[in-house]
This record gives structure tokens, C-alpha cells and sequence, in this order.
């Protein structure tokens, strides 16, 4: 089922009655659905595009009936149901119903789902005023996270251990899904587009979605999958996060690069800090780890073996 008929499902009530006319009801915030269509461009004032996606645009807006300053995440309809389309017939739930349903402290809110009147799937999310953790590595902002580091690598392993605990797995974890607070003490976990149920039939080999130069290999090599592609993704933004370089250095950043993932070991990460805890080290090169079994199996494991860990640096 496309997204837009996952949306277009969940106005029809449990006792079968007719869906209701897309005009005959107002947004209500809370209630997990937007009841009719909604014309964005009436409802939201744009104040400045954020991040474009491969299959969304997200900027930043003044809710029109609220007040609030809020996200919208706006999808491309075509790409969407290109994606949904590969697991036709599995009842999967889309990205709206996923991100409902994550109410952790560490990930971003979302507040409701819906779809405009261009029938284009739409999410109106928590607005933290914070860069992406990809900007604060490509600006090498050492002066801004160092403090804070460990910290954060503690925020993505809670956050993305709830969405395995939700049952789910994430299949996009990289920096760019991590929004910093504005103080840079935390960051925060954003976009479930390409996340699905850990069950087996979203697990079997060939979904090769995600972002290339943080896919385990499993990915890359189309096999079986299942909560551990995230753990490998994890790793390597942890070790970004810690040397604002990558694992593998390579000057492809498609999909190719990422076949060096199981076939050229990484660099250790104390060659680039040499200052790094030893525990916490270990911890980063055991989580991206290529051979998916000699890889930290669970973030609650790494969340222990950092524990005693009191600063990324020593």
C-alpha cells in the first residue's frame, strides 16, 4: 500500500463508514491524522527551507493556526510510492504512522500527518533550532561539540535503541538525521522515510536503501538484514563525530564507495585521536564492525560498554 492510501485508510473509521470529504473537517493537531486535505501554502508561512532530501523537502514555517514554529517535511508523491511499492502486499506502515508513534525524549516530534491538496504526503514535525550534526563534521566544529561529544554519542545510541525497541529499523542512520539542540549539549533523531518493521519480510536481501558511505555491508552486497545495519551506520557516525573523518577513505560518495566496507579494514579511529578514551574507542570499532557477526549486537551492549566512560577524551 503507497503511502497515500496508508493516509487515505486512516480516514475511514473502524465501523466502515465512508471516509469524510475532504473539506468537511479542520486540521486537529494531536489526533495523529490531519482529517481532509490540506492546502500547505494557506496553512504555513514558509520562513526558510531546511534540508531537501532525496524524497522530500523540509523547511521551517509558522503554523497559520497556531502560531507555532514548526517543520514541514513535504514528500514527493512519485518517490514515495516507488519506495512503498517494494513491499507491496506487507501492510507496511508509512513514514507518518512510524514517526507518530515515536515519543522519546531524543527524537524529534512529529505532530501530524496528512496530505495537501496536491495529494502530496506531509508531516509537521518539532522545530529545533539547531544545525545537523553532518554540518557541525563537515565544519569540523571542534569548538562547539568537543565538550559535549560523548554526550551526543550517548543521545544517538538511546535514541535509535527506542526505535529497535519500537520494534523497527531505522535504515538511514547517519549525522544528517541528527539535529543538534541549540546549545549543542544533545542532538536529536529526525526522518523515518526509509525506516521498516524488524520482521522478517522487511528484512530479507535486496533492500539497498540508505545513505552509501554509512551502509554496512550487508546492505551493499544486498543479503539478509536486520537491527544490526544500524548498528554499523551508527559506528560510523560515531567515528565521524570523533575525527570528523571517515573510516574508509575514498573519493567516491555513491554507492560504489561503500563496496570498501567489507573489503579494506577500516582506520583505527586512535590514529586520528589518539585522546579518545580506549573504552569508548574499542566501543565505535566494535559497533562497525563489517563481519555482522563479531559486531556489537544490540545499542543497550554499547550503552554498557561506554558506561563507565566519563569524557570521550583522557
Amino acid at each position: 500500500m503507497g503511502l497515500i492510501d496508508s493516509f487515505k485508510s486512516l480516514f475511514t473509521s473502524q465501523s466502515g463508514k465512508k471516509a469524510l470529504d475532504v473539506g468537511d473537517t479542520k486540521p486537529v493537531r494531536g489526533s495523529g491524522v490531519i482529517r481532509g486535505k490540506v492546502n500547505i501554502e494557506a496553512r504555513f508561512e514558509r520562513l526558510r527551507s531546511s534540508v531537501s532530501g532525496t524524497m522530500s523537502h523540509f523547511y521551517i514555517a509558522r503554523d497559520l493556526t497556531t502560531g507555532e514554529i514548526v517543520g514541514v517535511k513535504l514528500c514527493d508523491i512519485e518517490k514515495v510510492d516507488f519506495f512503498e511499492s517494494r513491499f507491496k502486499g506487507l501492510s507496511k506502515p508509512s513514514e507518518g504512522e512510524i514517526a507518530l508513534g515515536m515519543k522519546h525524549p531524543l527524537i524529534a516530534e512529529t505532530y501530524e500527518i496528512g496530505y495537501s491538496t496536491k495529494n502530496e504526503p506531509f508531516l509537521v514535525m518539532e522545530y529545533i533550532d539547531g544545525p545537523t550534526l553532518q554540518k557541525v563534521i563537515t565544519d569540523r566544529s571542534e569548538s562547539l561539540i568537543g565538550k559535549s561529544r560523548l554526550n551526543i554519542i550517548r543521545n544517538m545510541a538511546e535514541s535509535i535503541h527506542y526505535v529497535h525497541e519500537r520494534g523497527f529499523i531505522h535504515r538511514d542512520i547517519c549525522p544528517r538525521n541528527f539535529i543538534c539542540l541549540p546549545d549543542y549539549s544533545g542532538v536529536k533523531l529526525i526522518d523515518f522515510g526509509l525506516t521498516v518493521p524488524a520482521t522478517p519480510p522487511f528484512m530479507v536481501e535486496g533492500n539497498r536503501t540508505g545513505t552509501p558511505l554509512y551502509m554496512s555491508p550487508e546492505v551493499v552486497r544486498r543479503r539478509p538484514t536486520d537491527k544490526r545495519v544500524d548498528i554499523f551506520s551508527f559506528g560510523v557516525s560515531c567515528y565521524c563525530v570523533c575525527t570528523f573523518e571517515f573510516p574508509w577513505q575514498n573519493a567516491l560518495t555513491n554507492g560504489r564507495a561503500a563496496l570498501n566496507h567489507d573489503s579494506t579494514p577500516p582506520k583505527d579511529i586512535l590514529e586520528y585521536r589518539p585522546d579518545l578514551d580506549p573504552r569508548l574507542a574499542r566501543a565505535i570499532m566494535q559497533a562497525m564492525n563489517p563481519r555482522v557477526n563479531d559486531r556489537t549486537p544490540s545499542l543497550d551492549l554499547f550503552l554498557k560498554q561506554i558506561q563507565a566512560v566519563t569524557s570521550a577524551t583522557v
